[in-house]
């Protein structure tokens, strides 16, 4: 079992007054995920940098830990990212 870890920007935009995901983008590294987010947040109510480690060849996850978040991020962001 193989894992492998990939970095991920998750930013946020507002429909109806509520916010909710927008298109995720990759990132090459922790680095490059946290100044993405924090640039996208400048443009976006907010965005979250994370950290994905899964499975390399069943897609499995193991864990997802957010790196850092800026701006507006949903109550129950972190509790969804669990399951």
């Amino acid at each position: 079992m193989a894992m492998k870890t990939s970095y991920v920007v998750q930013p946020f935009e507002l429909h109806r007054k509520r916010l909710r995901p927008a298109r995720q983008e990759a990132a090459q590294s922790e680095s490059g995920a946290l100044k993405k987010a924090e640039n996208l947040a400048k443009r976006m109510p907010g965005a979250a940098a994370l950290k994905v480690v899964a499975d390399d060849e069943t897609g499995e996850l193991e864990g997802v830990t957010i790196l850092g978040r800026w701006g507006e991020i949903p109550d129950d962001f972190a509790d969804s990212l669990q399951g």
